[in-house]
């Protein structure tokens, strides 16, 4: 065994014929500081855009809300007017026909008093 058939050997442990010893790692691609910023940035503009719409669509149905109320509000003060009227015009109709009220005597003014 000559020097050179040795060297070989000794090479051939730690590689195979016609490989490429060298390994080639691949840099993991990052997002730089300012890419970074502007994303952040980019983020909370479309954080406050969603805020917004949703705190307008809360206006929106809120204002609709508060004009039932107060149609409901309207309503029921009417209904509660209704009902007096009703039961002020049925007492009459009752005061006028019933037993005392048809015994009572009819009272006629006798004379006016003029100034």
């Amino acid at each position: 065994m000559t020097y050179s058939s040795s060297l070989a050997m000794s090479r051939q442990r730690f590689s195979s014929r016609n490989q490429n010893t060298t390994t080639f790692k691949t840099k993991e691609q990052a997002i730089g500081p300012v890419s970074n910023t502007i994303m952040l940035i980019i983020l909370a503009c479309l954080l406050g855009l969603l805020y917004l719409t949703q705190v307008t669509k809360t206006n929106a149905f809120s204002y609709r809300i508060n004009d039932l109320k107060e149609k409901q509000s309207s309503l029921q003060t009417e209904h509660d007017q209704l009902v007096v009227d009703s039961a002020r015009l049925q007492s009459l109709e009752r005061a006028r026909s019933s037993e005392v009220a048809n015994k009572l005597a009819n009272a006629t003014p006798s004379a006016t008093i003029q100034n």
